[in-house]
């Protein structure tokens, strides 16, 4: 844990149609998991957040609740709120990223009537350039 001055997150745009603050738990989340948000850094104050972000600091506060309820933040009264000193933080960060992921592209298989396996094949044919024409016509 180190008193230094807070990290400052890079400019985020949020979403107004989806949860502020899972935005910026998801946010954080990631900025751990790649590594650039480290072992013990300080996070700003909820309320200088909040004022960057130009969101309430309830939004900030809750985000940060979600954040220590999965183990990833600390917070210190008096002292402030911090990335938590576990050495498996990154890992737990990528894991759940991931598993998100991954229950998105299941939702979306399923959508589509596909199996996952199909899917993902679909995708990755479509990142070789040469996209087919899905109405079987061409121009």
């Amino acid at each position: 844990m180190t008193l230094d001055p807070p990290w400052q997150p890079p400019p985020w745009e949020l979403d107004p149609s989806q949860p502020l603050y899972a935005q910026i738990a998801h946010r954080i989340r990631v900025e751990i998991a790649a590594l650039r948000l480290g072992r013990g850094t300080r996070l700003p104050s909820v309320r200088d957040l909040a004022a960057r972000l130009r969101v309430t600091p309830n939004t900030v506060m809750r985000a940060y609740a979600e954040l220590e309820q999965d183990g990833l933040l600390e917070t210190f009264r008096g002292q402030g709120t911090f990335v938590a000193r576990d050495e498996r933080l990154a890992h737990r960060a990528r894991k759940r990223i991931a598993t998100q992921a991954l229950e998105h592209v299941r939702r979306v298989a399923a959508d589509l009537g596909m199996e996952l396996e199909e899917l993902l094949r679909l995708g990755a044919d479509s990142e070789g350039g040469a996209e087919e024409d899905v109405c079987g016509g061409g121009m």
